[in-house]
């Protein structure tokens, strides 16, 4: 994850590079002679506190290109606020984030959930939401959202890899899934399908859901007809 961040941290340094040069004189919200403002969400409170430190990580990075020089002289002016993991609270600083600080971006907002709430809002107003950290599937829709962009593996293609380990090395094996009642967690369901192939119903022997951190509680059950719930 550390190695796909930079990698998505130095497509933005270059593509800025490239581009904010060729629109001397024509910039828009965010962009000057000097600054580049790039906006960003993260859960630095909240149950999943510890993804925080993607938002720490990718300031620092910023820090580090501005300390070099910044991009062809102009510095990169990082705006990131807390959202908590909670998508009311990503809506709102996203807001303040567009229309008040008048970001040229949005980066490496943290979750599914969170970045769904702004998707639809920041691909209305044509404003980029760029390398975001998450992968679900849905995210790949370049037609009805050409403004948003993903930039680690897919979840489904994930999944996948497990289902196929699983079938090479652990063939008799007795799958309990425990996943997130969303975009995230369903996509997993599905790779891991794939993986296992006609095999899937009789290795996963029961699956739970939980919702989301924003409101934690295991709350549906579902086994396989394949399998006995004693079974694992």
């Amino acid at each position: 994850m550390q190695r796909a961040l930079v990698s998505g941290l130095l497509a933005v340094s270059l593509g800025l590079a490239s581009v904010l040069p060729l629109a001397a004189g024509q910039y828009g919200p965010g962009a000057s002679d000097s600054e580049i403002k790039i906006g960003n969400t993260s859960p630095y409170s909240g149950p999943v506190s510890a993804l925080g430190a993607l938002g720490k990580a990718e300031a620092a990075y910023f820090a580090m290109i501005n300390d070099q020089g910044g991009i062809n002289g102009r510095k990169i002016n990082f705006i990131t606020r807390d959202d908590g993991y909670s998508p009311p609270k990503t809506v709102e600083q996203t807001r303040k984030l567009v229309e008040e600080d008048q970001v040229l971006l949005i980066f490496g907002t943290v979750g599914t959930p969170p970045n769904t709430a702004i998707w639809d809002y920041l691909n209305d107003h044509k404003v980029p939401q760029l390398f975001i950290a998450t992968s679900a599937e849905k995210w790949n829709d370049s037609k009805k959202h050409p403004w948003t962009m993903a930039w680690s593996l897919a979840y489904q293609a994930e999944a996948r890899i497990y289902g196929r380990y699983i079938l090479k090395n652990l063939p008799n094996a007795k799958i309990a899934v425990i996943f997130q009642n969303d975009d995230f967690g369903k996509d997993y369901i599905t790779g891991l399908r794939q993986g296992l192939g006609d095999k899937a119903d009789k290795l996963i022997c029961a699956m739970q859901s939980y919702e989301p951190p924003i409101r934690p509680s295991i709350r549906k059950s579902r086994r396989c007809k394949a399998a006995a719930p004693t079974s694992c």
